[in-house]
């Protein structure tokens, strides 16, 4: 089976750690988001792709899910006391080794499809991991501050500001202008089934669905298009998703979100028990819609999140 999953950093990791657990035949070609990359202290952080990549490489940091297990930050500390920031942004030192090769790379000339598959040499992940373009693309947020309106990097607005403001409009930057990563149309174009993982799907799978092709290639695969709600209970599982959501004008809800990505892309959708209530509203949308467990607390508990995408797969292919 070939499966392509469109994923962020923490939710669409260890959703994929359980796709894998769950399909360990399967051939799985992941789609990275790289709206959330960043420079800084000289190097290209790209926090998304790296936590896909520790987390399938069992490097990951488990109880932060981001960053390296095991870390230290003489390097941070040492740039701090010169006086050199962001100090709101903590790179680690095996972090610091990982950016450091990354640019190096880039810096010579290979597209940042080759490098990510070059450091996924090191850490085998399992899946075949593609960046959504090798183009410059970074997510902006437009934020009002002391009466004045001013773009911010989404890095900034998540992780400085812990969005604590209203985000008042949302922007990938460069998007328009991008093409996807080689590879990115010619997995979606011969995949069995394609997953939304309970990411954001505003910063995350909407930000790869902006990227010009990618969107068009999904809704033309002819195959399932099957989505695990990212909100439960009319709130993110995880980190402040409702912020991005308000400002692209969409409810906090489980059904909400389906609509947002349309029938016209999605066939089937997932949400968790306590939002059996929407399963009517966004099946009357046209999206076949099935009630489960979706708290990733173990692997096997995403193991059978992953197995009930597959068959409700199945069921749309029937």
């Amino acid at each position: 089976m070939r499966i392509v999953v469109l994923a962020g950093g923490i939710g669409g990791a260890r959703f994929l750690r359980g796709l894998k657990s769950a399909a360990p035949d399967a051939d799985i070609t992941v789609i990275g988001n790289t709206g959330d990359d960043i420079h800084l202290f000289g190097l290209k952080v790209c926090p998304d792709l790296d936590t896909v990549m520790y987390t399938l490489g069992g490097g990951i940091n488990e109880e932060q899910g981001w960053g390296r297990a095991d870390e230290t930050f003489q390097v941070k500390g040492e740039l701090a006391a010169y006086g050199v920031g962001p100090e709101w942004f903590g790179l680690g030192d095996r972090d610091f080794a990982t950016h450091i090769v990354r640019t190096q790379m880039l810096g010579a000339g290979y597209p940042l499809s080759a490098v990510t598959e070059a450091l996924c040499e090191r850490w085998q992940p399992g899946v075949r991991l593609l960046p959504m373009s090798d183009d410059r693309i970074e997510t902006h947020v437009a934020v009002d501050v002391d009466g004045e309106r001013k773009a911010v990097h989404f890095q900034e607005y998540w992780v400085k500001m812990r969005a604590s403001v209203d985000a008042q409009a949302v922007v990938p930057v460069g998007a328009e202008q991008a093409k996807p990563a080689p590879g990115v149309l010619e997995a979606i174009g011969s995949a069995d089934v394609i997953l939304f993982p309970p990411s954001n799907p505003v910063v995350s799978v909407g930000t790869i669905l902006a990227v010009p092709g990618v969107r068009e290639a999904i809704a033309d695969a002819g195959v399932p298009v099957v989505g695990l709600s990212p909100i439960v209970g009319d709130a993110p599982v995880r980190g402040m998703a409702d912020k991005v959501l308000a400002a692209v004008g969409v409810e906090s809800t489980a059904a909400a979100v389906a609509l947002h990505y349309g029938s016209g892309l999605l066939d089937g959708w997932l949400v968790d028990t306590v939002d059996a209530g929407a399963v009517d509203e966004v099946e009357s949308a046209g999206v076949r819609c099935r009630a489960v467990p979706l708290m990733m607390t173990d692997v096997e508990a995403t193991a059978t999140m992953a197995r009930e995408a597959l068959a409700l797969a199945e069921e749309v292919r029937a």
